[in-house]
């Protein structure tokens, strides 16, 4: 797929009307992904791609009433789709890319990223904007509902030795960009690698 932004907002938009209706059993996945970031109640985080937002229920939940919550996509198509499942009550939806974020920097505590990392321009550049946006020590979660080898079945691809998230990959690329990978999981049911923001 193109990573251009365009071509980006074409798949999305082709797509958001049914996105949930084509994967309805993520939820879980997402709940238990959202988990791992081990947010407290009053943190500031950020769904990064956020999509049809269907990370936010999870993440209002763990942040709580005091919290902030920023549901972050390039696709318009998408938010819609976000505010029709009433999504928007959970968190702020912002359209903007996250090549670009309009916020202060060290703003958040953390940062989910759902299918992400596969439709950044340039990766290492975006990292460094997300960790730009997160205070030290705060916590990058890069997330998929089904792991590598169950994804690229999907997509009709094989994986190979370059793909970007690979660990040994994803862990250079992540120190390139300002975070420490911590913890690394590509099973059949998910992907999950967190990292810490780097002083």
């Amino acid at each position: 797929m193109s990573h251009d932004h365009a071509h980006v907002q074409e798949f999305f938009a082709a797509r958001a009307a049914d996105w949930d209706s084509r994967f309805p059993d993520d939820g879980p996945a997402y709940a238990a992904g959202v988990a791992e970031l081990g947010l407290r109640p009053g943190d500031r985080v950020l769904d990064a791609g956020c999509g049809t937002g269907r990370a936010l229920p999870p993440l209002r939940a763990a942040v709580g009433a005091s919290g902030v919550v920023i549901g972050a996509d390039l696709t318009p198509a998408m938010l819609r789709a976000a505010r029709r499942a009433g999504r928007d009550r959970e968190g702020r939806l912002l359209l903007t890319d996250v090549a670009r974020l309009p916020l202060r920097s060290r703003s958040l505590d953390a940062v989910f990223a759902a299918g992400l990392i596969a439709h950044l321009p340039d990766p290492g550049e975006n990292l460094r904007e997300l960790a730009r946006v997160v205070r030290p020590d705060g916590v990058l979660a890069l997330f998929h509902p089904i792991g590598r080898a169950a994804l690229a079945a999907r997509q009709g691809r094989r994986l190979t030795p370059d793909d970007l998230r690979a660990e040994p990959n994803l862990r250079r690329l992540l120190a390139a960009s300002g975070w420490r990978m911590t913890s690394y999981a590509d099973e059949d049911a998910r992907f999950l690698a967190l990292a810490v923001r780097q002083g």
